[in-house]
């Protein structure tokens, strides 16, 4: 255990999260999704809600400004999750700023993330409970 740190964030993906650069994907999905067979670099936290992780993430990485979009959640069609009210509070909770999420349809989510950095599967059984993060830069102080 690290002070500071919140212990969700393992040596594995804090060491992924300090090699990625700034515009790098990152993948947090819920529990039905086939990360098993897209993902380049699997990190399995099975149990875990998408949302405690998601959280735990942004407590270390910014995630980009330079884009209109640096969350991306799976175009639901029908209905807006209540996870994503969720998600979207904790991003504005970690970056002082309302950051609207992006919605797209299912393969283009799947095709993001075989190119990600990395996959965390989560044990969220939430439907629609997966969202993309792009790394943003860190300023200095």
């Amino acid at each position: 255990m690290l002070k500071s740190i919140n212990p969700l964030l393992t040596g594995e993906l804090l060491a992924i999260l300090a090699e990625m650069g700034h515009g790098d994907e990152i993948v947090i999905t819920d529990a039905n999704f086939p990360a098993v067979r897209v993902a380049e670099h699997l990190i399995q936290m099975p149990g875990i809600p998408a949302t405690d992780i998601l959280e735990a993430v942004l407590s270390l990485m910014p995630l980009d400004d330079f884009v209109d979009h640096p969350a991306t959640v799976m175009d639901a069609v029908s209905h807006r999750p209540a996870i994503y009210t969720e998600f979207e509070a904790i991003v504005e909770s970690a970056e002082k700023r309302r950051i609207p999420l992006d919605n797209i349809e299912v393969p283009a989510f799947v095709e993001r993330t075989k190119a990600a950095c990395a996959v965390i599967s989560s044990g969220e059984r939430r439907l629609y409970g997966n969202i993309i993060l792009k790394k943003g830069v860190v300023r200095p102080e």
